[in-house]
């Protein structure tokens, strides 16, 4: 049965944990938001909601950012659409990627390229972190479920659909759902980029577009 890729952390004894909305290449100006709110990389982590590349002009920098101790991000769909677009193995075509943010991949080798698919293929699915306050849940999208515990333990036989569900879905902000998560304290997604951070039911959505004209990276405190 495959089992849900997942990363777990303990609680932050030392310091403080922050979410950040999709960063989409936009790495250097993310440095400068961390330096502005007093990021101390000693003691502090930051986990990201993934959607690391495309569309901003430093997507390459995904590699460097997650070779940092204290950074942790979940898959997005642009990371899944650049591992199927370099490695060929998705029913949609390249074009779908390229268009859609990906155009910065024709700059580099073919090396660099497979390297990218390969760093972007170990990233998880969903991440949890415990805090003073209760679990914090991360997927990119939606939760495929209204229980964060079901999620986990029926993933292995609705793989496909959990991924789909977790990396593309909108759902709940269509519908404006403000049903709860249960098993979580706060879940916290990206995906659609909105003017302001918003709050449905315990779900949090924190992509407010930094890679737009416009755009702003949004950094929440989970502790």
């Amino acid at each position: 049965m495959n089992q849900i890729n997942l990363k777990h952390f303990g609680i932050n004894q030392f310091g403080n944990d922050y979410v950040v909305g999709d960063i989409h290449g936009m790495f250097i100006e993310l440095q400068q938001k961390l330096d502005e709110i007093g990021f101390d990389e000693a003691v502090d982590r930051l986990f990201s909601v993934g959607d690391l590349v495309d569309r901003g002009p430093n997507s390459h920098l995904f590699v460097k950012w997650l070779a940092k101790p204290w950074f942790h991000a979940v898959r997005g769909n642009h990371e899944q659409m650049m591992i199927d677009g370099i490695r060929g193995t998705s029913d949609y075509p390249i074009t779908m990627w390229i268009t859609n943010g990906g155009k910065w991949i024709m700059r580099h080798s073919d090396e660099a390229q497979k390297l990218f698919a390969d760093i972007a293929d170990k990233l998880p699915l969903a991440i949890e972190v415990e805090t003073k306050l209760g679990l914090v849940g991360i997927v990119h999208a939606e939760c495929p479920m209204d229980d964060w515990d079901l999620f986990k333990s029926m993933y292995g036989s609705n793989v496909d659909r959990f991924d789909n569900l977790a990396m593309w879905a909108r759902i709940r902000i269509k519908r404006k759902d403000v049903s709860v998560v249960q098993g979580v304290h706060k879940l916290y997604v990206g995906h659609t980029p909105l003017n302001n951070v918003e709050v449905l039911g315990n779900v949090v959505y924190v992509d407010t577009g930094a890679c737009f004209e416009g755009g702003k990276f949004s950094i929440i405190k989970l502790n």
